[in-house]
């Protein structure tokens, strides 16, 4: 998997800086990172258990791909946007999304439950590669208005097949928009291998479009950090999109509905564990002094008061008001929509007499 592949950390924790990609992790950003990607993790487990007894809809596992996310999250400007699938629980880890916040959505109770100019994070959609669309639209507006922002629009190896995706990657290289693609391949679209998309390395894919493109680790924190930083950099200087492919693995299944051993083997499961992300930074810090028992046992803490607050808002989430379906649909009042919440506003006064 390294040939060709930008590499900063390896499995084993050692640090080999790379020429196009300078980065000097102190201690205080190591720490940062650990902190982060163990509490994305944590949130994962937490919906995870929380789904299959019964209080959330559906949940997305992530396990095995916060290094990328995490790191991507630290390489953009406060100021930057992104949009995402419902699979970057890191990214919205770093920053700032409450994950209870996040799990309105898999509740049922909203579909809007963070303010997007906060956070800097566009809502998702379930439609696979539907957002690379509007990442492309937001990144030409800032364009436009001459802002020095950059846009980050993920998505994972299954949505590289899709029309959206490439009718988006044709608009970001014509108008140079400062967007960067970051596609996460995590080796299987559901039940679909790789193999089955593409013959070729997906990165290949951005020469036909006329963008630069480069391969990482994606189980590397920090290679997601230092070469999504260079894309974003390159994009808000004039520089035009560029596509990531962050090679990594998805650990767990599609999503809590789905059974992964049907397609796929323990051995290829436990290969890719070898190379998890948490295990090689814990290593890498070790090394540098930069992981003590005090810090640790921190960050362990708050994971567990996280654990504890994100079981007790979701069981203890009231449920909507039906009704409440129509509001902020629109930014303004829509004919349509207000005779449609008298309609249905009609429909439950009749139910209830």
């Amino acid at each position: 998997m390294t040939e060709g592949v930008v590499q900063l950390l390896t499995p084993e924790g050692e640090f080999r800086p790379h020429p196009d990609y300078p980065l000097e992790p102190d201690a205080d950003l190591l720490r940062a990172l650990y902190r982060d990607i163990v509490l994305t993790r944590r949130n994962d487990v937490e919906s995870t258990a929380l789904q299959r007894t019964g209080e959330l809809g559906l949940w997305c596992p992530v396990l095995g791909q916060e290094g990328v996310q995490v790191g991507a999250g630290y390489a953009m400007r406060p100021d930057d946007y992104g949009f995402t699938t419902y699979r970057e629980v890191g990214l919205f880890q770093v920053r700032g999304v409450d994950p209870v916040e996040l799990l309105h959505l898999y509740r049922g109770n909203s579909h809007a439950s963070w303010d997007i100019t906060r956070v800097g994070l566009g809502l998702f959609t379930i439609v696979i590669g539907s957002h690379a669309l509007h990442s492309v639209g937001y990144a030409m507006g800032i364009q436009l208005d001459g802002a020095t922002q950059a846009v980050l629009s993920c998505f994972g190896d299954g949505a590289t097949s899709t029309g959206d995706v490439h009718e988006a990657m044709v608009f970001a290289a014509t108008f140079a928009a400062p967007v960067v693609f970051l596609v996460q391949n995590n080796q299987w679209a559901i039940s679909v291998p790789v193999s089955r998309q593409a013959h070729a390395p997906l990165s290949q894919r951005a020469a036909g479009y006329g963008m630069p493109s480069v391969r990482i680790d994606g189980n590397d924190v920090l290679a997601g950090l230092a070469v999504t930083r260079v894309a974003l950099d390159h994009a808000r200087e004039g520089g035009g999109p560029t596509f990531i492919e962050a090679m990594t693995y998805r650990r767990g299944a599609h999503t809590t509905s789905d059974d992964p051993t049907r397609y796929r083997t323990e051995t290829e499961v436990e290969q890719w564990a070898a190379l998890d992300p948490l295990d090689r930074l814990v290593r890498y810090m070790e090394s540098v002094g930069a992981l003590d028992e005090v810090f640790v046992d921190s960050v362990q803490a708050e994971s567990d008061a996280m654990g504890e607050r994100i079981r007790d808002a979701i069981r203890g989430m009231p449920d909507p008001e039906p009704i409440g379906m129509f509001d902020d649909v629109y930014a303004e009042p829509h004919p349509q929509v207000e005779a449609d919440r008298r309609a249905f506003a009609d429909y439950l006064r009749a139910g209830s007499e």
